[in-house]
């Protein structure tokens, strides 16, 4: 259990990190190969959303894509963890929402520039309340599932992770000191897609945890 409690973690938090690709069939469906290492980027803290808010839709785009993921919030300071005591440093757990503007990332994949306005804008990670990890004794055994509307897109199991939980903390926590309140992202299994304005999203962990979020078009100061 973190000592700052576990409804104050995420606000704790200085940074998400996220895996790419970390479910083989998602890395295939998008056309891209397996890779042999974690995959990672940067989201901001910024980026996130509570139950039951709304995700915003920056114009001029009409739609983002769902990625939804398991995300383990970390407990305590972790620097050069080893794989073999990483899941002490767990904190809890949460199920959060990889939202991306599948434009803008094509673009930037294909001219080598990197994915943040692409996965980092306000509202693109819409996140649980965290779950403390005695909840969660198989973090390796979850179902995540997520629907648009009432239509099931996405549903898998953490089992099919390429890289799992203690091998990600231990591996991240060697290139940056991860500390309380940090949440990784996961990576997300197969059936990602578009959900347009004026849609809802409803995400799970089976058995465990709900949310749901709208999805409008994003107000910018100024405009009709």
């Amino acid at each position: 259990m973190a000592s700052i409690g576990l409804h104050k973690l995420l606000q704790a938090g200085t940074k998400i990190v996220a895996v790419g690709r970390n479910y083989t069939a998602h890395a295939k469906e998008l056309g891209n190969a397996v890779p042999k290492e974690p995959v990672l980027f940067l989201k901001p803290t910024s980026s996130y959303l509570e139950n039951g808010g709304t995700i915003e839709v920056p114009p001029p785009l009409l739609s983002l894509h769902h990625e939804v993921e398991l995300a383990v919030v970390i407990g305590r300071k972790a620097r050069d963890v080893p794989e073999s005591a990483a899941m002490d440093y767990v904190g809890g757990y949460a199920l959060g929402l990889d939202m991306t503007a599948r434009e803008i990332q094509s673009s930037a994949k294909s001219a080598g520039l990197p994915w943040t306005v692409a996965k980092g804008q306000d509202t693109f990670t819409p996140i649980s309340s965290v779950l403390d990890k005695s909840l969660v004794p198989d973090p390796d055994n979850l179902e995540l599932w997520l629907k648009v509307d009432d239509e099931i897109r996405q549903k898998g199991s953490t089992k099919d992770m390429i890289f799992k939980l203690p091998f990600l903390i231990s591996h991240i926590s060697s290139i940056m000191t991860l500390l309380e309140g940090d949440v990784i992202l996961t990576g997300t299994p197969q059936g990602v897609g578009p959900v347009k304005v004026g849609q809802k999203i409803t995400a799970g962990i089976t058995g465990l945890i709900d949310i749901h979020f709208n999805v409008e078009q994003r107000r910018r100061p100024g405009s009709s």
